[in-house]
């Protein structure tokens, strides 16, 4: 496991509760903090390719920028990803900004490579994140809508690449090629919910970058400084 350490200021994070009659399909979002010079992610990467094929979750990696100086400059990372890592770790007041390293549903983090401890961390969403997340494709555009419900939430979508191998030819997986799983190529925010039912719109041609094909939308607490727990997520292809 790759650590990196920083001043954290204690935070608490913020109750959003969330009730709806009906309950969502998904149980639980998981991003996995992962880099192509970190020896330890491999399992992990390994390990999101049977995760995303668990139709109850919303899986996606998140390449971060931060070994890049030990010898390869990762191809797929975004300095937002560690931006966001570092945002989790400031609302727990830890120091948990490692790699690799599974965030499970915006407030527990494990070892990204430790599966035991991954169903551990979703065991209290059996029954589903709180809010159904509906998605449709029609007139090349992708709409996403939301009941109404009690709470609130910031609306994400990401532009995930489903498959993207990568031959390292430098740094501590010189000579490996690995095949990393759902990869962000890029995420936004489509919106702000607040409890009413509400509809958000999306371009596809908007998302259809850097080999992404896949769209990953997830709603959550807090904000992208003050990320909180996760209410509702889904996918979809852009097709």
């Amino acid at each position: 496991m790759h650590r990196i350490g920083y001043l954290a200021a204690l935070a608490a994070f913020a109750g959003v509760a969330v009730s709806d009659p009906a309950r969502a399909e998904t149980r639980g979002v998981v991003e996995l903090f992962t880099s192509q010079g970190c020896s330890s992610c491999p399992p992990a990467d390994k390990l999101m390719g049977e995760l995303i094929r668990d139709p109850s979750l919303v899986a996606f990696s998140l390449p971060v920028d931060y070994w890049d100086s030990l010898g390869w400059k990762d191809t797929l990372a975004d300095p937002r990803n560690a931006e966001r890592q570092r945002a989790y770790a400031l609302l727990r007041g830890d120091r948990g900004v490692y790699t690799p390293q599974m965030v499970v549903n915006g407030t527990a983090h494990v070892v990204g490579s430790d599966k035991a401890a991954i169903e551990r961390a979703l065991a209290s969403s059996r029954d589903g994140l709180p809010l159904p997340v509906k998605l449709a494709v029609n007139g090349g555009k992708l709409s996403v809508d939301l009941p109404a419900g009690t709470g609130a939430g910031e609306v994400w979508v990401y532009a995930v690449a489903k498959d993207v191998p990568v031959a390292v030819a430098r740094g501590e997986n010189r000579g490996r090629t690995i095949t990393y799983h759902n990869v962000a190529r890029s995420w936004r925010k489509l919106g702000d919910w607040n409890g009413k039912a509400a509809q958000f719109n999306v371009a596809v041609n908007d998302l259809a970058q850097s080999g992404a094909d896949t769209a990953a939308v997830i709603v959550q607490g807090g904000t992208a400084a003050r990320p909180g727990a996760m209410l509702g997520a889904a996918t979809r292809s852009q097709r």
